[in-house]
């Protein structure tokens, strides 16, 4: 098991807290995701899975590198989801197997997001969306909080100063709505399609 799976291992007991900050931000993104004709579905990071029952009708793979979150997941007796453990940057799925990826709050842990971009577009047909929900470094003031958090930055496993322009992974995808989120736009929700 690598040091990101012990860290939210651990951190499982405390994520709801840190969820119940977040979770208004994820129904903005989960709603944009339901304006869409029902397709296969993969969420990277799943975590706890509290939100996952706000999905409507797509056919759902939740997958988290951590056991200890998957563990707590929750799952609708529906059949339509599957939980698995699996490294985002390294998905065990056939090219073109979904028709959605999301990525929320995933990113600015992920140890390569370039990497996990780039399965992230191996896995979606051609057409498919992506869904990214994640802080990204504003050049308002905010960016001295953010970096005022660096020195912690290695201990809580993220990237505190995180800038979108600086992730070459967009590249390879359209992107077709950026809606900022929360106080002076710190976050973003990002919809991008594959060509």
């Amino acid at each position: 098991m690598n040091k990101t799976a012990t860290f939210y291992n651990r951190f499982s007991l405390l994520y709801p807290v840190v969820d119940s900050f977040l979770a208004r931000y994820r129904k903005k993104l989960i709603s944009k995701v339901n304006e869409q004709p029902t397709g296969r579905l993969l969420e990277i990071g799943v975590g706890t899975g509290a939100h996952l029952q706000l999905y409507k009708e797509h056919i759902i793979t939740g997958i988290d590198i951590s056991p200890g979150m998957l563990k707590k997941a929750k799952q609708p007796g529906d059949g339509r989801l599957q939980l698995l453990e699996m490294n985002g940057e390294n998905l065990e799925f056939a090219e073109g197997s979904f028709d959605y990826v999301v990525v929320s709050y995933v990113l600015a842990v992920s140890g390569n997001p370039d990497k996990m971009l780039s399965e992230a577009y191996r896995v979606m047909k051609t057409g498919g969306k992506l869904y990214v929900l994640n802080h990204f470094t504003p050049g308002n003031v905010v960016q001295y909080v953010d970096k005022c958090f660096v020195p912690f930055a290695r201990l809580l496993h993220f990237r505190p100063v995180f800038r979108q322009e600086d992730i070459e992974g967009f590249k390879m995808f359209q992107l077709t709505e950026e809606i900022p989120i929360g106080i002076a736009s710190y976050f973003k929700l990002l919809i991008y399609t594959k060509p």
